[in-house]
């Protein structure tokens, strides 16, 4: 069987669904709840099975409640308990015959079979009319596809996203940087777009063969910090966790779990980033999204800013 990985979504035996949140999946996968089988539930799915949708704090205290054997700082499924697995790019082409904004997003897209795939609601079949279209591409595709959007927005065959948009994405995000900030950062990621009334995202995941080298555990809390680094790579910066590398005294990364913050600084740049200082073996990592809100914590590009 394929290793499960990052934004797969798996069901366990009483028929609740989970989105993947972590690579590190051998034993025990890590991931949240995200649909719990209930049969006055509003999303249905295509066999009329019904399910309520769970936001990351409800669905805690439901694992809490139901499941506490599966509480870490994830949810953590055994594989013994799992039925079935939902993978985004083995589920495309069944994705877009049920919606024809995807397929011609997907025709937008210079893309190979396999590279490419549709997770949330709608590799499950429990979208609704307000779905984004979360587009997951894997491995090098991903740096093609992002190459793809900026020439078709630049060129006028997509829209570039408007400002009523932008405002939608940074409602839901609520980050603690302002909003002309944020908007400065995003809008050189090509990572985002507006299609029709929605917005759809540009997800990266790893591909199979470099599963092994994500970053994973957690290390010893040293405190709260913040600090200014020179990022000297980025070639992680869009994965979940979002990875830079930095010259900094005492700090070796600065990691992102949150989407708000990947892809934030280009190799080069000085960010200024604060968050949650962890000790892993001789180095020290800065943790960025340490809570679901990241209240307090954020990264920017101080060279980007200057420039602006």
């Amino acid at each position: 069987m394929k290793a499960i990985r990052l934004r797969d979504f798996i069901e366990d035996t009483d028929g609740r669904i989970y989105a993947v949140s972590a690579y590190d999946n051998d034993e025990r996968v890590g991931c949240v709840l995200r649909y719990a089988p209930d049969e006055h539930g509003e999303r249905v799915d295509p066999d009329g099975r019904r399910y309520t949708k769970l936001d990351f704090g409800p669905a805690f205290e439901y694992i809490r409640k139901h499941k506490p054997e599966y509480l870490d700082d994830l949810h953590r499924v055994p594989r013994g308990d799992i039925v079935q697995v939902y993978k985004p790019d083995e589920r495309m082409a069944w994705i877009a015959s049920r919606d024809p904004r995807v397929q011609r997003l997907l025709d937008s897209l210079d893309l190979q079979a396999g590279t490419v795939g549709c997770t949330g609601s709608r590799v499950l079949g429990l979208e609704n009319g307000a779905s984004d279209i979360d587009l997951v591409v894997y491995g090098p595709a991903w740096f093609a596809a992002q190459a793809q959007l900026k020439r078709l927005v630049e060129a006028g065959k997509l829209p570039r996203m408007s400002e009523e948009m932008w405002r939608k994405v940074y409602t839901k995000r609520i980050p603690e940087i302002s909003f002309e900030t944020f908007v400065l950062h995003e809008s050189r990621k090509w990572n985002r777009g507006e299609f029709g009334d929605t917005y759809f995202d540009l997800l990266y995941t790893r591909s199979y063969d470099a599963l092994a080298s994500a970053p994973t555990g957690r290390g010893k809390e040293l405190g709260r910090t913040r600090i200014e680094a020179t990022v000297t790579d980025a070639s992680n910066a869009f994965d979940a966790p979002a990875v830079y590398e930095v010259e900094h005294d005492a700090v070796s990364r600065v990691i992102s779990f949150t989407h708000t913050y990947s892809g934030q600084a280009l190799a080069g740049e000085v960010i200024e980033a604060q968050g949650v200082l962890e000790q892993h073996g001789d180095t020290q990592w800065l943790i960025v999204g340490t809570t679901r809100e990241a209240k307090g914590e954020y990264i920017v590009s101080k060279t980007l800013m200057e420039q602006a």
